[in-house]
């Protein structure tokens, strides 16, 4: 009588970790697709307060504006001009930049369109 060879496979060794391996792999990929989703919207989100700035008639005084004055600025964002207001006062305009409150591409957006008025003392 000879050997008899059966159709089943036997599970090969290391079956567990290798199935392990690919549901991590996946559920990181999805976490990762979740991310991009949310950052995505985040951007959009962001071009779109840019769009919606209309351009205002004067310039707009960075130590008086409220954030929804600021956003008429164009290149202005919601989030630049809350760090705008944030930081106040400023004697110039350009301490926006000199002290790190915008990037130099942002500052070059919006200079044409800001003020800065000293306040009262």
């Amino acid at each position: 009588m000879g050997l008899s060879t059966s159709t089943t496979e036997l599970p090969r060794p290391g079956w567990g970790q290798e199935n392990i391996a690919v549901g991590n792999r996946r559920r990181f990929l999805a976490e990762l697709a979740g991310f991009l989703a949310i950052a995505g919207g985040f951007v959009a989100s962001e071009a779109e307060d840019m769009r919606q700035g209309s351009h205002p008639a004067a310039p707009v005084d960075i130590n008086r504006a409220t954030i929804d004055e600021l956003m008429r600025v164009p290149g202005m964002t919601r989030t630049w001009a809350a760090r705008v207001v944030r930081f106040r006062p400023y004697r110039m305009k350009t301490d926006l930049l000199d002290r790190g409150v915008v990037t130099s591409e942002v500052y070059a957006r919006i200079k044409d369109y800001v003020i800065a008025h000293r306040l009262a003392q």
